[in-house]
């Protein structure tokens, strides 16, 4: 079992940032990748991007391409999420997720999941 918890998520203006967290404990060692995805209400959810937790290597979903960036910090088996340039369509519930294969995109091949940080963009 691996758990994991998410936080930093919050109220932020438009062209604002923020940096989300995802600490992960239990079964870690089981861990080759830590994905970020995002729901808004009425919508799928959709994949934000992606991190080898080794070698760090990164995979981007096309709407946040060059905005956001995701690293981890190894010996805290934490990873972050940081958000720039925020904009309205970018509110909504954000979870993190691990799994053993790097470079899913799928949030059903996923099957750890935290339970969400709610980030508001407003105008």
């Amino acid at each position: 079992q691996v758990q994991l918890v998410e936080s930093g998520g919050g109220l932020v203006q438009a062209g604002g940032s923020l940096r989300l967290s995802c600490a992960a404990s239990g079964r870690t060692f089981s861990t080759d990748a830590m994905a970020w995805f995002r729901q808004a209400p009425g919508k799928e959810r959709e994949f934000v991007g992606v991190i080898h937790w080794n070698g760090g290597t990164t995979i981007y979903g096309d709407s946040v391409k060059g905005r956001f960036t995701i690293s981890r910090e190894y010996a805290k088996n934490t990873a972050y999420l940081r958000m720039n340039s925020l904009m309205p369509e970018d509110s909504a519930v954000y979870y993190c997720a691990t799994h053993s294969v790097f470079g899913l995109r799928r949030p059903d091949d996923y099957r750890y999941w935290g339970q969400g940080t709610q980030v508001t963009v407003s105008s």
